[in-house]
């Protein structure tokens, strides 16, 4: 049976979260047989890879990854991407601030949007559907340090996007797999798949108090951390050379000169599937 979406969560000491979240997805995405929930486990120090394990009973499209070292939510986030098994990517924090059900209201609206695209003819170039928390809900030290990072990364990418630290996105896996891997990556996605052509739409979602557990951010591993990183996602964005393109058939004239960007506009630049190291 194939596999229409992936959700995968990422998890570092959240064993009092596990049996919530499993739940919660379950009831969100019912009515969408064939999803399945990866949980990364990166390397935790309690026994949420147990919990997990214990779930799979009775949530047979649960699965479990674990990772040999603490390595970060990027590279957690990435190492599920690997193991999926979907062609559409939904990945969700695994400290239950993220609703389930809002990723199910982005997964509609994913394919509300490519229907639209096709019976108006155009191509579908939309790249990422990415939550916006309407209402904090966190602590002063928290929503200060994201507020700064925010602000520090939009003056320097212009990527459009006002709240590119919600963990709630939706994409296609293969796309996802084009995008330049390393550590922190997580935080620029929104920019690197702009950079790849591709539309990425901000939507309004729920934003729920930590259930249990302590957050793993502020503003020493938050704003300072991540400089280096926005640098290179800034010099990456200024090389950018991706442009629009389209096949020419055998039977058709073609003109002395660079074509017409209008004959164009119906190809969006393409990211084909590779595998990834």
């Amino acid at each position: 049976m194939s596999i229409p979406l992936s959700i995968v969560v990422p998890m570092h000491d959240e064993s009092p979260n596990v049996r919530r979240l499993v739940r919660e997805v379950a009831t969100a995405f019912a009515d969408l047989p064939g999803t399945e929930l990866l949980i990364v486990d990166d390397g935790s120090t309690d026994d949420t890879a147990a919990l997990v394990q214990a779930a799979m009973r009775e949530f047979p499209a649960l699965r479990l990854i674990r990772l040999g070292q603490q390595s970060g939510q990027s590279t957690a986030i990435w190492t599920g991407v690997q193991a999926a098994g979907g062609t559409l990517l939904g990945v969700l924090d695994g400290d239950l601030q993220n609703d389930p059900a809002d990723l199910r209201r982005l997964v509609q609206q994913w394919h509300d949007e490519g229907d639209a695209a096709r019976r108006a003819g155009r191509p579908d170039d939309l790249g990422m559907l990415i939550g916006e928390r309407t209402r904090r809900r966190d602590t002063v030290v928290r929503r200060l340090s994201s507020r700064i990072a925010n602000g520090v990364r939009r003056r320097l990418l212009d990527d459009g996007i006002r709240d590119t630290g919600c963990g709630l996105k939706l994409l296609e896996r293969r796309v996802f797999l084009q995008l330049p891997y390393f550590d922190h990556m997580h935080r620029f996605m929104p920019a690197l798949v702009r950079q790849a052509g591709l539309r990425v739409v901000p939507v309004p979602v729920n934003h729920r108090p930590r259930h249990a557990g302590r957050s793993k951010y502020g503003i020493g591993n938050r704003l300072w951390v991540g400089l280096v990183d926005l640098v290179g996602v800034a010099w990456l964005a200024r090389r950018n050379r991706r442009t629009a393109w389209r096949e020419v058939l055998r039977s058709e004239p073609v003109a002395v000169g660079p074509p017409d960007r209008g004959t164009l506009a119906a190809q969006p630049a393409a990211m084909e599937e590779v595998s990834v190291p």
